[in-house]
């Protein structure tokens, strides 16, 4: 089958490959067809040690995708073969990923998805979905609190905002000037332009939290929140506690409950996604512009 990945361990080139299909799959698990698989800069990590998901090269890339099962195996109850499901996978079960026309997925990580909801949109939703659910979840905060979101206009800084703001949160995000207008919509209070080195005295500082989605924000957000507050970094880089500040890491993980409600709020219109679709055969290229962070704020979604 066709595929885009690494050819051995260690490489960081990414080329086209054609890999053996997904062996059968064993207790709790699905083999699915996939429709469209998600791109995001951690997929850099996979094959050089920075995020071990079990891949035993030559092998796909990719945590995250939406398609249609294709087998069962044993244990499994709520899907069948013909269910269409998303998921993210952490570690990947075969240790090959979604970038490729089938792919071993563990079961219990995936949802259900109506057909009425387009594969390109939902391969956007997986991993930033749930990075910002489970970054508001670990937050903790309620109605009227503020949260400052360094780069609100990325694929989960701008999930984090919608999401905040429906929650009630007063929301401040820094973003590029052409993201204002949508980060507006999507509920933010204030959009400060991220170019501006000043950027932290336009923030009235007295946040409740800080949610860091931008490499090297960190430092520049912690000032901003108050006394006993709370700062969470997405990037790996938060700063050490002070002023009572809890300052902490969240990586992101595999939940099918957590997915299944974010698919609900998406096919309803409470949230909004910008995905670019792009082919699998050019997944090299998209690869090389996702980690250089030439996106315009879109989610690249490559589709088989």
């Amino acid at each position: 089958m066709k595929a885009i990945g690494v050819s051995g361990p260690g490489e960081t080139d990414v080329v086209l490959l054609d890999l053996p299909e997904p062996p059968p799959p064993g207790r709790g698990q699905l083999v699915i067809e996939v429709e469209a698989a998600g791109l995001g800069p951690w997929d850099r990590l996979l094959n050089t040690g920075g995020w071990d998901v079990g891949l035993r090269p030559p092998a796909a890339l990719g945590v995250e995708g939406v398609g249609r099962v294709r087998a069962v195996g044993p244990g499994v109850q709520e899907i069948s073969v013909g269910d269409r499901v998303l998921a993210h996978d952490a570690p990947l079960p075969g240790g090959s990923g979604f970038w490729a026309e089938q792919v071993l997925v563990t079961a219990a990580h995936a949802a259900l998805v109506p057909d009425a909801l387009e594969s390109v949109v939902a391969a956007a939703l997986p991993v930033n979905g749930l990075t910002a659910v489970q970054v508001l979840e670990a937050l903790g905060l309620t109605a009227g609190q503020r949260l400052l979101i360094t780069n609100g206009g990325g694929s989960t800084g701008a999930l984090a905002v919608q999401l905040a703001a429906a929650a009630g949160l007063a929301v401040t995000a820094t973003a590029s000037p052409s993201a204002a207008q949508r980060l507006h919509e999507y509920g933010a209070n204030q959009v400060i332009d991220y170019h501006d080195p000043a950027w932290p005295r336009r923030a009235q500082a007295g946040f409740d939290a800080a949610l860091i989605a931008a490499p090297g924000t960190a430092p520049s957000a912690l000032p901003l929140v108050r006394d006993g507050g709370q700062l969470v970094s997405l990037t790996s880089d938060a700063p050490r506690s002070e002023r009572g500040i809890a300052s902490t890491d969240l990586y992101v993980r595999p939940d099918a409950a957590q997915l299944a409600r974010l698919v609900t709020d998406l096919v309803q219109g409470r949230l909004r996604l910008a995905p670019d679709p792009v082919p699998l055969a050019d997944g090299p290229s998209a690869y090389d512009r996702v980690t250089a962070g030439r996106t315009a704020g879109r989610k690249v979604v490559l589709v088989p």
